[in-house]
């Protein structure tokens, strides 16, 4: 594969989903617009795009989806508005919202399944690879999660996804990977060499207790798989098929991520997410420790 080919601008965030789990409060916001602390759950996956050298996103949205393109949006009456009135670090706040990325919309029609929304970016991707990130899923450490897969795929040309650590009693929440170590010195052992997945096994069944975490790199190939993908449990098309796919006819590598997985699309673990990140906020973080040390639970 040509080294120019390799290079990864764009990402796929597909934030179509009707966000049930949230209701009520989601009967008019979406989903991905409740605030983690300060910030909409939507930006910090487009903050690791911008930390992964990503400056290309696009939304694959749904109805009542236009809070998200009005948030990334430019908003010059609100900049104005701020620094008339000497605001101009929140005025820098918002301009940095959206001035260094380039942002693309394309609607899924019906709700069929994350593949079926990976495989509608298709136009918008062209035939070039891409990353995707679950915008209902934080990764927090030391390095952005997307960073390390785009590393992976200029190096070597294979796709990557990152894999967790998952306790055997939670395994059946998850795709888990079958895999054996990718013999590159690069990465050391964190790099695995995918032989299959499976959606969601029993703990008893599963091949590994390594589970999908929601950050992928792909090649423009896997839109071909995408397409011959039939529609599975619910008549939904499965990303984790096409991988299989990926995995078996060509190659696809794991990273087993060193930073915490917040799965902020449920309640708790949405509340999980707040807690941690509000803790280590400079402003009010030691305030907010010692308060929940006041709670008498």
């Amino acid at each position: 594969m040509p080294e120019r080919s390799r290079k990864v601008r764009k990402a796929v965030l597909p934030v179509a989903g009707l966000g049930t789990r949230f209701l009520p409060a989601t009967k008019a916001m979406p989903k991905e617009m409740l605030p983690v602390v300060d910030k909409p759950l939507i930006q910090y996956a487009v903050e690791e795009c911008l930390a992964s050298g990503i400056d290309n996103v696009i939304f694959v949205t749904g109805r009542r989806k236009n809070a998200i393109e009005d948030h990334f949006d430019l908003q010059p009456e609100l900049e104005r508005f701020l620094e008339e009135r000497g605001k101009r670090e929140q005025a820098e706040m918002v301009r940095e919202i959206s001035g260094s990325m380039h942002f693309s919309y394309t609607r899924q029609s019906e709700a069929l399944g994350l593949g079926h929304a990976v495989l509608t970016a298709r136009e918008l991707v062209g035939d070039e690879p891409f990353a995707v990130l679950l915008g209902d899923v934080i990764m927090d450490g030391p390095a952005p999660a997307t960073k390390f897969l785009v590393d992976i795929y200029e190096k070597t040309g294979i796709g990557a996804i990152a894999v967790e650590e998952v306790p055997r009693n939670k395994l059946q929440l998850y795709g888990v990977i079958d895999a054996v170590p990718a013999m590159q010195a690069r990465w050391g052992d964190r790099l695995l060499r995918i032989n299959d997945l499976v959606e969601k096994p029993r703990p008893e069944e599963a091949p590994s207790n390594l589970g999908v975490t929601g950050r992928y790199v792909l090649p423009p190939q896997i839109f071909d798989y995408l397409a011959q993908t039939t529609p599975g449990a619910g008549g939904e098309i499965q990303l984790t098929d096409a991988l299989r796919m990926l995995a078996r006819k060509e190659a696809l590598y794991a990273h087993i991520y060193e930073g915490k997985t917040h799965d902020a699309g449920d309640k708790l673990g949405f509340l999980k997410a707040t807690v941690e990140i509000a803790l280590r906020n400079p402003h009010f973080g030691n305030d907010f420790r010692e308060y929940l040390r006041t709670l008498k639970l």
